[in-house]
């Protein structure tokens, strides 16, 4: 994976599910290294790798390696994301494999696809007759299964709480049979074959035609009006600045950012970073201190934290120090905002 992010509330969803089947919530987060405060706002962008670690340590605290599977076909992307209402407002499920292809980046951007739509339904001819399959076009997806394994279980198992009638026939996955292999059939209830060409699901004829508007038709110019506004905001953090702030979020607690490990995080030198940067009309200390100033006013204004810790969480040693920024950032001490605020 390169530098994608995930929306926040799909983290916090995985987070929300491993805790119900056993996991601390604070030793989950810690592990994973994740600040609570990241996860309030369930369409902030997070770091994919934030993600990963996530579902790596939430696997070892249930101790179910078959985690992403059982994540996947329990919790529908309805509760994630402005995607799945899309989808269940959809007239069918042509339609709402229509919404997952021009809104899935909101859950999760994935690499590889350059614009192509990553489901995409094929008609293949076997000899014995005609198949229909639905793949999933995602590029590198043996370097997380797990992500090919909740996706494929949330699309083969959620259907069937409003179409019992739509199954898969069998799946294909590119990775390897993990130790877990027979949890795949138990939770898919299909065939399944490791080490194929894909990663893709064999459907009826009538899936893509099938009913589905479980969610009332009318807020579906709504929702697709806010999903568009989410996918505005996500393309305009596609720069480089953009990615110096997805970079910076999770470790900005740590104190001052080391501006050559970011650079060595995206792949280029200290001067390219600097550079780039200023083509885009700003510098690695106007984003570090932009990213502080909208996390601490974030964090004031929900009222989960003190001032101090406030202080902390973006990064500084000092509360004094903080203050006098703060001050800088908005023209009144933290205690005055925060009254401001509520």
């Amino acid at each position: 994976m390169g530098q994608e992010t995930v929306a926040s509330g799909y983290v916090r969803s995985l987070i929300d599910f491993a805790v119900q089947r056993g996991a601390g919530r604070e030793a989950l987060l810690a592990g994973a290294g994740i600040a609570p405060e990241l996860l309030a706002d369930h369409d902030a962008r997070l770091p994919f790798q934030s993600y990963v670690r996530a579902m790596g340590v939430a696997k070892q605290l249930t101790g179910d390696p078959a985690l992403a599977l059982r994540y996947g076909a329990h919790v529908d992307l309805s509760d994630i994301s402005v995607t799945g209402l899309l989808a269940l407002a959809s007239r069918d499920m042509d339609e709402a494999l229509d919404q997952l292809n021009r809104y899935g980046v909101l859950v999760v951007e994935v690499p590889g696809l350059c614009g192509a739509p990553r489901f995409v339904v094929v008609d293949e001819d076997t000899g014995a007759g005609e198949e229909r399959w639905l793949i999933d076009r995602r590029g590198d997806p043996n370097s997380f299964p797990e992500l090919t394994e909740s996706t494929l279980a949330r699309m083969v198992c959620r259907p069937r709480a409003f179409a019992p009638s739509l199954r898969a026939h069998a799946v294909e996955v590119t990775h390897s049979a993990p130790a877990h292999a027979a949890a795949y059939q138990e939770i898919l209830g299909c065939p399944v074959r490791f080490g194929a060409a894909r990663n893709a699901m064999r459907i009826d004829r009538s899936w893509g035609p099938h009913p589905v508007a479980v969610t009332p038709r009318y807020v579906f110019g709504i929702l697709a009006a806010h999903a568009d506004t989410l996918l505005e905001q996500l393309s305009g953090t596609n720069t480089v600045r953009g990615a110096v702030e997805r970079l910076l979020l999770p470790d900005l607690h740590k104190g001052s950012p080391g501006v050559d490990g970011i650079a060595r995080a995206l792949g280029m030198s200290r001067q390219t970073l600097f550079r780039r940067l200023k083509a885009e009309g700003t510098s690695f200390a106007a984003v570090v201190d932009g990213v502080r100033a909208r996390l601490a006013r974030d964090y004031l204004a929900a009222g989960k934290v003190s001032i101090t810790e406030t202080a902390y969480l973006v990064g500084f040693s000092d509360p004094a120090a903080f203050s006098r920024a703060f001050k800088r950032w908005t023209g009144a001490s933290p205690a005055d905002w925060r009254k401001g605020a509520r």
